[in-house]
């Protein structure tokens, strides 16, 4: 949950991180701000001591394919009189502890780079069956034998990735050699920060090296906090921008480094790009601006194709028309600012009766610095849908929500209720505010359903929770949604920030006083979806903070208002405040009842959920588009049937 100043795909952004280099200084003073915030932990301590020194080190092995169990032991079994030493070196800029393991990092890059040679020549000479199984490893390498045939396991994995990707292409002895050469780019690149020379072999400058490891030290330091407290790069932050944002200033493409070159994978919905009509997806990229990249690095293809601000930019083109012919071409296209559509609400109807029911999906909740915001969409769709008939029920579509900024979740609830508390928060002191619907005005009243997931999180669980409340919807779903109940202050979209964070400064609460925190939105009828299969949510994070409850707030205390401000809530607030409805409480039996003896005779439904067992077992299993279910969103299909259900029974119960 986001407050304001208080991995997009890899898309086209115009950002310049420009002149970003830390020191050790930098660490303290930027922790301190965020201790500053934070709504548990003050001061740096043994515990985060502890915490941060795994993390330092998972986030450069997290996979298990650098380093030794061996060489990381030491290091996870520290005692308390070591701890207190980082910790007191902490106070001091004096980071010994995470320079040393910096040092080991150098040597396990320099001989994970040393063992990938070793393995590209046996794999070309053995010809071996390419794997296709993940490999995935939960503990280190007991030795350097072990370690390399993980690193082998991991290559061959990659092989046969890149030779599913190649589709009609010829694939041997070249085409393999050019996947290596790639993979070994890409492998460089994430290794980048933790070796001591260039990729000209010169020695990295130590202002550089310093840099890095302070880098690496913030972002362990900042996530010791707890499941939610990060440190970004610039560039990091910028593409969390454009997610929050739902917007970014670019040529709108989507862009993938593959064998032949740095290819284009995909168009951004009105972008400049797609627009065009002349660029699709599988283009590769050759020439920018009349000079040709083949040889450049990804980076600098980046770096050329960002530029600054609008303006044209010409591009150079392959296409692949055949095995045998290539297709060239040159498009001129010009910098713009794109809203990502496909990543704002969508809606759309169905005929019912006389008129319609309306299904909104909304992926996040999204605002810009301009108007856009999800609740402005929304208020829209609504609009429109009622200019296509009588709305006679509403599908809210949250199952692949993951969040955004708590002001939109507040008043997208606030389009389904009348006055009355959305969200209570709590901070680090204690202090509670409680955040209002003021507009006594509801955009809709009729039969609502929010549809949720495990992958329901954050703001999308304050609205699903805020309408079970109240009563003025149901929640339909997986058992529960993500469990993220805590409230996130971020500098990302601070355009004056000098650094990029974000820290938990904050619990939420609905109404009821019930927090989502790790426990989620309990659904009202369950239909589970894919997400089901797959144990996703705040309980299964690290340093995760704990469920608690507040006083309920259906009688608004309010105890945050100004003295002075008292008379207008009393006159024009308080007598307004929403109800808690039952009507749909006392008509879930019977909800329940025809819903479970649909879905008991759905044969299609039932094989998608033999299928989410088999997935749960461990089994592989694509959940998305198998033809042993059909093509329909069987998730949706049936929360319409329950609409119509609850539409029938809100129209019996009128005319008794």
């Amino acid at each position: 949950m986001w407050l304001r100043a208080i991995w997009l795909p890899l898309l086209l952004l115009l950002c310049s991180a420009g002149s970003f280099q830390l020191s050790k200084k930098d660490i303290r003073a930027t922790m301190e701000a965020m201790f500053n915030f934070h709504v548990e932990y003050k001061q740096f301590n043994t515990v985060l001591a502890h915490r941060s020194i795994k993390l330092y080190m998972e986030q450069f092995d997290a996979e298990k394919r650098y380093l030794l169990s061996r060489e990381v032991l030491p290091y996870l079994d520290l005692n308390e009189k070591k701890l207190q030493g980082i910790v007191e070196g902490y106070y001091k800029d004096n980071f010994s502890t995470y320079e040393s393991l910096e040092g080991l990092f150098h040597e396990a890059v320099s001989r994970a780079r040393r063992l990938r040679e070793e393995c590209y020549k046996e794999i070309l000479a053995d010809s071996e069956e390419a794997q296709r199984a993940w490999p995935s490893f939960v503990d280190y390498a007991k030795n350097e034998a072990e370690l390399k045939e993980r690193i082998k396991s991991y290559i061959v994995w990659l092989l046969a990735k890149e030779k599913k990707q190649a589709e009609a292409r010829q694939w041997g002895i070249e085409q393999k050699q050019k996947a290596f050469a790639l993979w070994e780019r890409r492998f460089r690149r994430m290794e980048q920060s933790y070796t001591l020379v260039g990729d000209n072999g010169q020695k990295l400058p130590k202002e550089l090296l310093v840099h890095y490891t302070a880098l690496h030290i913030l972002k362990a330091s900042a996530k010791c906090l707890d499941a939610h407290t990060s440190f970004y790069s610039p560039e990091e932050a910028a593409e969390m921008r454009a997610m929050l944002e739902k917007q970014f200033e670019g040529i709108g493409v989507v862009l993938r480094e593959g064998i032949e070159g740095v290819v284009i994978v995909d168009l951004v919905k009105g972008g400049p790009a797609e627009k065009s009509g002349h660029i699709f997806a599988g283009d590769v990229i050759i020439e920018i601006d009349g000079e040709t990249i083949v040889n450049a690095s990804y980076d600098e293809v980046l770096r050329r194709l960002q530029g600054k601000g609008s303006g044209v930019i010409q591009l150079g083109l392959k296409r692949f028309v055949s095995t045998t012919q290539d297709l060239y071409l040159k498009v001129g296209l010009v910098r713009e600012k794109i809203l990502m559509q496909d990543e704002r609400l969508q809606f759309s109807y169905e005929p019912f009766a006389d008129g319609i029911i309306g299904k909104l999906n909304l992926p996040s909740f999204y605002e810009s610095t301009g108007s856009s915001s999800c609740e402005l969409d929304i208020r829209e769709a609504l609009r429109m849908l009622k200019q296509k008939g009588k709305l006679y029920g509403l599908v809210l579509d949250l199952r692949e929500n993951s969040g955004g900024f708590l002001s939109q979740a507040v008043k997208v609830a606030s389009l389904f209720l009348s006055s009355g508390v959305v969200v209570i928060s709590k901070y680090a002191q204690g202090e509670m505010h409680y955040l209002r619907n003021l507009d006594i005005k509801s955009y809709y009243t009729g039969p609502l359903i929010v549809l949720t997931s495990r992958a329901s999180a954050s703001a999308a669980e304050i609205v699903a929770q805020a309408l079970q409340d109240y009563g003025t919807a149901i929640v339909v779903g997986d058992e529960r949604t993500y469990g993220k109940g805590t409230i996130q202050y971020q500098t990302v979209t601070d355009p004056e920030a000098v650094s990029f964070f974000k820290v938990t400064v904050g619990r939420y609460y609905t109404v009821s006083g019930r927090s989502t925190q790790i426990e989620g939105v309990l659904a009202d009828l369950l239909l589970p979806t894919l997400y089901s299969a797959i144990n996703i949510g705040e309980r299964y994070l690290e340093f995760p903070l704990k469920n608690d409850r507040v006083p309920a707030a259906y009688v608004d205390p309010l105890s945050d208002i100004d003295q002075r401000n008292y008379p207008w809530f009393q006159k024009n607030y308080l007598p307004h405040l929403q109800k808690k409805l039952s009507v749909w409480t006392q008509t879930l039996p019977q909800l329940k009842e025809n819903h479970e003896g649909r879905l008991a005779s759905n044969q299609d439904y039932n094989n998608f959920l033999k299928a989410v067992e088999e997935v749960k077992a461990g089994k592989p299993v694509n959940l998305k588009g198998n033809e042993n279910w059909g093509s329909e969103d069987l998730q949706m299909t049936e929360a319409i049937k329950i609409l119509k259900d609850m539409i029938v029974i809100k129209d019996s119960i009128v005319h008794q």
